[in-house]
């Protein structure tokens, strides 16, 4: 096993911190110099040009998570997970066709208040609320574990001491300077993000023999179907290929149309024309990930079955040393026991013995004899046996970058949310510099919930698979919503507004079901299994047939504005005048889904 981060790595990690805070607070005081105003320090002044939206959307989508989820999901499951970056695409373009003009036209700064504009005040204040906790929980949240997790791999630091350092030092140019700061870093850490999982990606080619080498080795275990992204339900039995193109256009909609994390750099947008182009961008540069996050996953899978990678140097899993004892959870220290038909909870985490034998020693699992290796460990176990001093400080880099920008992006549209939905409705005359400091003060306190919050995460089986069943539960009335509001006049505003209470209580009450291991229980009982991604299906049906039927029984009174904010039919949303040549955003979106669905065909 190679060391850890040395001199040369630490050095590298330091000045990049502290470029990027620099970077980021000269930015936003830049622009604060050009202008003062509240729209000014959330939206950069509406300067924002296509590829610094198209930058700033990847990698504000991009954290920690998915460096780190993809890794683990290409080890265990292969490209299956792949589906989540391909599918993103096809959704950005109806960001860039359908919401993205709208949003423009409006001048909103946030999409609450798009939704007020849309049906009524009601529908904004719930949206807002919304918006502020899934930014907490799931933006920030699951990126600072994460992000905690790598640090303490790498440098033995304490989870709490990780996860404060990185949110301390994300929040001071977010602070200072607001959504400009926010972009001008995204794009950097873009960079730096893409060049560090470009070089795992071909150090780990190198080693592993190529895609030959690869299809080789999973065909020698009779494990060729981990190449194929789109698999039965006997294969993927949480991720079937009817899930994904059920399930994630509901989730896709919510986070790439309706999600203020990530629409805020569209909102900033310099006219219609880079709010429409800078989506489509960032759909083309979403065809990366597989390859270079996903994908490596993979192959150090193959170099551990090749002989080439040691699996002793992946972690060791530990395992709770409290344990609850019953028929399903038999995971007691110093005692071996017969777990056939049986699972084992270790940290939190459900394993699968059937037919092995299984103890617990000195806090650690074994299952016939072998201590078991924790898989969330396999970017980190690939960062220390393949790369040399130096480069795991710019990978390290890397990973900060994803984990920055992820949590900056998200800080500030919290402050946004809360300053012009909620403070401002509370004090119409706020001054714009008053505006500006309350949304310091917010993304402060947004930071310290999400800081307390962190650690919680432990309890999911997989990181990836934790954040997508949470997106699963909230996603479906937001996205009926905004769906139904832009394409059908006659969606109305009650009808809205109990589409979102009833679909968000719905979305709550399945969780709890799936975070209490209910679900399980009813899977085991009856045999009966619905996937995370299938359950937001029938939640947004749900969620679609409740305001159609109340629109159709309280039709909305349109006032003059509301009635601007529907397409009269979809192919209205094709006639407003784009850039000549290549630069046409229909032309862009054209090729983007094509390219997308020649790659659906070679890798299916």
């Amino acid at each position: 096993m190679k060391p850890e981060i040395g001199a040369i790595d630490l050095t590298v990690i330091v000045v990049y911190l502290i470029g990027i805070v620099g970077l980021g607070c000269w930015a936003g005081l830049r622009q604060r110099h050009k202008s003062a105003g509240g729209k000014d320090y959330f939206l950069a002044g509406g300067t924002l040009t296509w590829p610094i939206i198209g930058l700033a959307l990847f990698s504000t989508n991009i954290s920690t998570i998915h460096l780190v989820g993809f890794a683990q999901e290409g080890y265990v499951n292969g490209l299956a997970y792949g589906n989540f970056e391909w599918m993103a695409p096809f959704i950005l373009v109806i960001t860039a066709l359908f919401f993205a003009p709208f949003y423009i036209r409006s001048r909103v700064a946030t999409l609450p208040d798009f939704l007020e504009m849309r049906y009524n005040r009601a529908c904004r204040d719930w949206l807002a609320v919304l918006s502020i906790v899934a930014a907490i929980f799931i933006h920030i949240g699951f990126s600072l574990y994460m992000g905690a997790v790598l640090l303490r791999g790498m440098f033995g630091i304490d989870l709490y001491v990780s996860i404060a350092a990185t949110a301390m030092l994300t929040g001071i140019y977010t602070i200072v300077g607001g959504l400009m700061a926010v972009v001008v870093t995204e794009s950097i850490q873009t960079v730096i993000l893409l060049v560090g999982s470009v070089i795992i990606t071909a150090v780990a080619y190198h080693h592993v023999g190529g895609i030959e080498g690869v299809n080789d080795t999973l065909a020698a275990s009779g494990e060729q179907v981990k190449m194929t992204m789109l698999r039965s339900a006997e294969e993927q039995p949480e991720l079937p290929w009817y899930a994904i193109i059920l399930g994630y256009p509901v989730i896709g909609i919510w986070y790439w149309c309706a999600d203020q994390t990530i629409v805020q750099r569209v909102l900033g947008a310099k006219d219609e024309n880079h709010a429409r182009i800078g989506p489509l961008f960032a759909g083309f540069i979403k065809i990366l990930p597989v390859f270079i996050m996903v994908l490596p996953g993979l192959m150090c899978y193959a170099l551990v079955q090749q002989g080439k990678l040691d699996i002793e140097g992946m972690k060791n899993l530990e395992v709770a040393k409290t344990v609850t004892l019953d028929e399903r959870r038999l995971a007691v220290p110093a005692r071996r026991l017969d777990l056939k038909g049986s699972k084992v909870i270790a940290a939190g985490k459900s394993f699968e013995i059937d037919g092995k034998d299984a103890y617990v020693q000195d806090n650690l699992l074994y299952i016939d004899g072998k201590v078991q290796k924790d898989t969330e460990d396999t970017y980190g176990f690939m960062m220390r046996e393949l790369l040399n001093p130096g480069l795991r400080g710019l990978i390290a880099a890397a990973l900060l970058a994803a984990l920055m920008s992820t949590v900056s992006g998200a800080l500030n549209s919290i402050a946004t949310l809360f300053s012009f939905d909620i403070y401002k409705r509370w004090r119409p005359q706020t001054t714009d510099r008053t505006l500006v400091l309350v949304g310091r003060i917010t993304t402060f306190v947004a930071m310290v919930i999400a800081i307390a919050w962190s650690p919680f995460l432990a309890g999911f089986e997989s990181m990836y698979q934790g954040i997508i069943a949470l997106i699963c539960y909230i996603a479906p009335p937001i996205t009926a919503v905004f769906v139904l509001g832009v394409l059908w006049r006659r969606a109305s505003g009650i009808a809205a507004q109990l589409t979102l209470y009833i679909g968000s209580a719905l979305g709550f009450v399945v969780f709890l079901l799936y975070w209490f291991k209910v679900l399980d229980w009813i899977k085991d009982q009856t045999g009966v299994s619905v996937p995370p991604m299938m359950a937001t299906f029938y939640l947004f049906v749900i969620c679609l047939a409740i305001q159609i039927a109340i629109s159709l029984m309280a039709p909305h009174r349109h006032t003059p504005e509301s009635a601007k904010l529907v397409w009269g039919n979809p192919l209205e949303a094709l006639r407003s005048a784009g850039w000549r040549g290549i630069g046409d955003y229909r032309i862009l979106a054209a090729v983007l889904v094509i390219t997308m669905i020649a790659l659906y065909i070679v890798f299916a």
